[in-house]
C-alpha cells in the first residue's frame, strides 16, 4: 500500500506540474513542507499509526487533484468567489510589507469593514512572501490542513469512546466527504477554520484528562486562529471549552478541580494578554445585537435565488426563536430535491442523499453518547448546539448554510460513526448468538443419538468442514 501511495503521489504530482508548470512546482514544495510536519506528528501517535498515515496521504492526494482542477479551469467563482478576494487582499498585504503604503491600506480597510478574516490574509500573504503570488500554493496548504483534520477527528473519537472502529469511520467520513474535500481544496478560510475547531476540541479533551503545557498551547493557538478567521465561532468555542471544564469531563476530584481551574484561569490570562477582551467590546457593539443579525440575514435571503424565508424577522427575541425551527431544517438538510435548479445544486445532490441516510445513525449515536458519555462529549455538544442555533437564526441562504455546515458535520460524523458501529455490533452479536444456539442444538442432538447407540451423522458445513452428530 505504501508503494502504491508513493507511485500515485509521483504520478499526480507530475500531472499537476504538467497542467500548471508555472505555479505547481512551488505549490507542491510548500505542500510537502506542511505535509512533512503532519507526518512527523502522525508518527508519534500510538494507536493505528499506519492507518492514519495512509488516510492522511490519501486525503491530501484527492484534495490536490480537486484543487488543481479548480485552479487550472478557473472554477474559483463557481465554487467559492471568496478565493479571489483573499488572493487579492493577501497580495496587497504582502506588497505592503515591502513599503507600498497604498497597497498596505487596502487590506486594512478590508479588515476594518468587518468583511474579512485577518488571519486568512496573513496566511495568504505569508505564503506569497515565500513563493510569490501563487494561489495554488494556498490551496495546497489548505488541502494538507483538510486531510489532517481527519486525523484529529480520529483522535477525538478514540479519546471519547476508546473504539477503534468508531474512530476509523469518523475519520474516513471526514477525509472523503465531498463538501469537506471541496471547501478544503480552495483558497478559502473554511479549511483552516474546521482544522482549528477540531484541534480545539482535541486539546480540550486532552486537558480534561491531564494538564500539559503542550495541549494548553495547542488550545490557545487554535482559539486565536479561530478569532482571526471567524470571531463569533471563537466566542462559541471558548464558551464550550469553559462549560466543559465547569461541568467536568471526568469524575470530580481535588486534582481534576485544580486542573480545570488552571486551564480556565490560564485561558483568561492568555486571552487578556492577546487583547481579545479589548477587541470583544467593539465586536459585540457592532455585531452583537439582533438588528445587525437581521440585516445580515435579510441580505443573504435576498441576494440570490437560493435565499429562503426572506420575510422572517429576527430583530426581536421572539422573532429569533420562531426562526430557529425552519433555520435548523435548512442548515441540516438543505438543499432539498425540489430546490435543485442549478448545476451547483445538482452536484450536491448525491452527497445530500448520503447525508440524509446517515442522519438516523447520528440520532442513534448521539443518544448513546448522551446516555453513557455525556461528560466526555460536553465540549462537542455545547459547541455544536450553540453554533447550530446561531446559524439557524442568521442564515437565510441555502448555499451559505450548505457551506457552513462543514464546521458542524465533522463533529456530527463522530456520532454517525457511533450509531453505525452500534448497529453493526448488534448484528454481529445476534449472529454470534445464532451460531452458539445452532451449535448447542447440534450438541444436544449428538448426545441424544449417543444415548440411543445410534451412529453419528456427518454434516458437511461451509468450506468442507465436517461435523459428526
Amino acid at each position: 500500500m505504501n508503494a502504491l501511495l508513493a507511485l500515485l503521489l509521483l504520478l499526480i504530482s507530475g500531472g499537476i506540474v504538467f497542467l500548471s508548470p508555472s505555479k505547481a512546482p512551488a505549490a507542491l514544495v510548500v505542500a510537502a513542507a506542511f505535509a512533512s510536519i503532519a507526518i512527523i506528528c502522525i508518527n508519534r501517535i500510538e494507536s493505528d499509526r499506519k492507518f492514519l498515515l495512509q488516510l492522511f496521504l490519501e486525503g491530501v492526494l484527492i484534495r490536490l487533484i480537486v484543487g488543481t482542477i479548480i485552479f487550472v479551469f478557473n472554477f474559483q467563482n463557481f465554487f467559492g468567489g471568496d478565493a479571489d478576494t483573499y488572493d487579492q487582499n493577501g497580495f496587497f498585504m504582502q506588497q505592503g510589507w515591502h513599503g507600498n503604503k497604498y497597497y498596505a491600506a487596502l487590506p486594512e480597510r478590508f479588515i476594518q469593514s468587518g468583511a474579512g478574516a485577518w488571519g486568512m490574509l496573513y496566511l495568504v500573504a505569508g505564503i506569497y512572501e515565500v513563493v510569490g503570488r501563487n494561489p495554488l500554493a494556498v490551496q495546497f496548504v489548505n488541502s494538507v490542513l483538510g486531510a489532517a483534520t481527519a486525523v484529529v477527528i480520529f483522535l477525538c473519537a478514540f479519546h471519547i469512546f476508546g473504539n477503534n472502529r468508531v474512530a476509523r469511520l469518523a475519520a474516513l467520513l471526514t477525509a472523503f466527504f465531498p463538501s469537506l474535500v471541496l471547501w478544503s481544496s480552495q483558497e478559502l478560510k473554511d479549511g483552516p477554520i474546521v482544522f482549528a475547531l477540531a484541534l480545539s476540541i482535541l486539546a480540550t479533551l486532552k486537558l480534561g484528562e491531564q494538564f500539559t503545557v503542550k495541549y494548553f498551547l495547542v488550545l490557545t493557538a487554535s482559539l486565536v486562529t479561530l478569532l482571526s478567521l471567524r470571531f463569533y465561532i471563537f466566542y462559541m468555542m471558548v464558551a464550550a471549552v469553559v462549560g466543559a471544564f465547569v461541568i467536568g469531563m471526568r469524575k470530580v476530584t481535588t486534582q481534576s478541580f485544580v486542573r480545570q481551574f488552571l486551564v480556565i484561569v490560564g485561558m483568561g490570562l492568555a486571552m487578556t494578554w492577546l487583547g481579545v477582551i479589548r477587541s470583544a467590546n467593539s465586536q459585540f457593539a457592532q455585531y452583537g445585537n439582533l438588528e445587525a443579525v437581521q440585516r445580515s440575514r435579510l441580505d443573504a435571503a435576498r441576494s440570490a435565488k437560493s435565499g429562503f424565508a426572506p420575510d422572517v424577522d429576527v430583530s426581536t427575541t421572539e422573532g429569533a426563536l420562531t426562526a430557529i425551527p425552519i433555520g435548523l431544517v435548512y442548515l441540516l438538510f438543505a438543499p432539498f430535491p425540489w430546490q435543485v435548479t442549478t448545476l451547483r445544486q445538482t452536484i450536491t445532490l448525491p452527497e445530500m442523499i448520503v447525508w440524509w441516510a446517515a442522519f438516523p445513525m447520528l440520532i442513534v449515536g448521539l443518544w448513546f453518547a448522551v446516555r453513557h458519555k455525556l461528560r466526555q462529549i460536553s465540549p462537542i455538544l455545547i459547541f455544536t448546539v450553540m453554533l447550530s442555533l446561531a446559524y439557524s437564526v442568521f442564515q437565510g441562504n441555502v448555499g451559505t448554510a450548505y457551506r457552513q455546515r462543514a464546521q458542524l458535520v465533522v463533529f456530527y460524523f463522530i456520532f454517525v460513526a457511533v450509531g453505525v458501529i452500534l448497529l453493526k455490533e448488534k448484528r454481529e452479536e445476534k449472529a454470534r448468538r445464532n451460531r452458539e444456539e445452532a451449535l448447542e442444538a447440534l450438541q444436544r442432538r449428538r448426545r441424544w443419538r449417543v444415548s440411543r447407540n445410534q451412529p453419528p451423522v456427518t454434516l458437511i458445513k461451509d468450506e468442507g468442514e465436517e461435523v459428526k452428530v
